[in-house]
């Protein structure tokens, strides 16, 4: 496995920047979660049909921009006039759809750690997991702390291995998986993340025992926050960090 060292987690991760204050995945929310005294942010990665690595949780555009269509029937040049800020407050209109090296240098100046979700496209993962992979190995700064990369998808996460062999990886898992150990051995993973309504303390003990740094999403209650740490969760993704934060 990834050396366990190489990570520090913090007990709050700012969910896709920080979305139950500012829209997903936009800088404005990597600003508000900085704001709010978050040192970690989450956002998902994809590829435009040109292969550019934007900031987009759907597959389509229709929920959090004022586009239509496809992410990856699109090309950057298409993206570049949308809006995808409005959608959650008229403060935020005007927000674009950030490429992946625009973002790593917002986090830079805002001092900012992350976890990069990749999420590829339908029949994409190798090819969103290499690109993406390679524009952290290029981009992100000597000076900050490593990220981590998380996915649902093993292929992805194997591309992204090969591109940047460095960069730590944690397996996704949204329902509990009978070969999770296998395939977090196999992706050489450092840490598991679990949809937090499928942790128990068994579960959570297991995972811990196997050698994995455990992280939970998305947990926007704080007495929940506390009973994941008591089974042992080193971090929580929150769209309201400062809830966790808090406590």
């Amino acid at each position: 496995m990834t050396e366990s060292n190489t990570i520090h987690f913090p007990r709050v991760i700012g969910h896709r920047g920080a979305a139950g204050h500012a829209p997903e995945n936009t800088l404005a929310g990597f600003r508000t979660a900085a704001a709010l005294g978050a040192t970690w942010v989450e956002f998902d990665v994809a590829l435009t049909r040109d292969n550019i690595p934007v900031l987009l949780h759907d597959e389509t555009l229709e929920r959090t921009t004022d586009g239509t269509g496809k992410l990856a029937e699109k090309t950057y040049q298409e993206l570049s006039g949308l809006d995808a800020g409005a959608w959650f407050g008229q403060a935020f209109a005007g927000e674009p759809i950030p490429r992946l090296d625009t973002a790593v240098a917002l986090l830079d100046t805002l001092g900012l750690c992350a976890n990069v979700e990749i999420k590829p496209t339908k029949g994409r993962a190798r090819k969103t997991g290499e690109i993406v992979g390679r524009t952290i190995a290029d981009k992100w700064p000597k000076s900050m702390r490593a990220p981590v990369f998380s996915s649902f998808t093993s292929e992805a996460l194997t591309a992204a291995r090969e591109s940047a062999p460095t960069i730590p990886r944690g397996f996704l898992m949204h329902r509990m998986r009978r070969d999770w150990r296998e395939q977090a051995e196999a992706l050489d993973c450092l840490s598991i993340h679990c949809n937090h309504r499928i942790l128990n303390a068994d579960r959570a003990r297991q995972i811990r025992d196997a050698g994995y740094r455990l992280l939970a999403y998305t947990v926007n209650d704080a007495k929940r926050a506390l009973q994941l740490t008591d089974w042992g969760v080193e971090s929580v993704f929150s769209d309201f960090p400062d809830r966790i934060l808090a406590i």
